[in-house]
């Protein structure tokens, strides 16, 4: 049997692997502004994350939506693993030695 262009899968289309699919629910993320206080969730699209070359400059970003403040927080390899993992936008910073 021959492998479908883009399936991964010997003998399936990529339109036969996502047979049966009703709805993806969307991922959110829980949040929190430290300006106002207010706790709530964010869509992956709501989200930006900055992989730096170190600790101090890899950090996830967002506009509040209670207050509108540009909220940075920084982002642990936990957090990159989770908001990569859920579709949010990426930025991959570089440094210029």
């Amino acid at each position: 049997m021959s492998e479908s262009a883009g399936s991964g899968v010997p003998g399936m289309s990529v339109e036969s692997a996502f047979a049966g699919m009703t709805d993806a629910t969307p991922v959110v993320f829980k949040a929190g502004c430290p300006d106002c206080r207010g706790r709530f969730e964010l869509a992956a699209s709501a989200l930006r994350l900055a992989i730096g070359a170190s600790r101090r400059t890899t950090f996830y970003s967002f506009t509040c939506p209670e207050c509108g403040a540009a909220v940075r927080k920084p982002a642990g390899e936990r957090i990159v693993q989770l908001l990569t993992g859920g579709g949010v936008s990426t930025l991959r910073l570089h440094s210029t030695a």
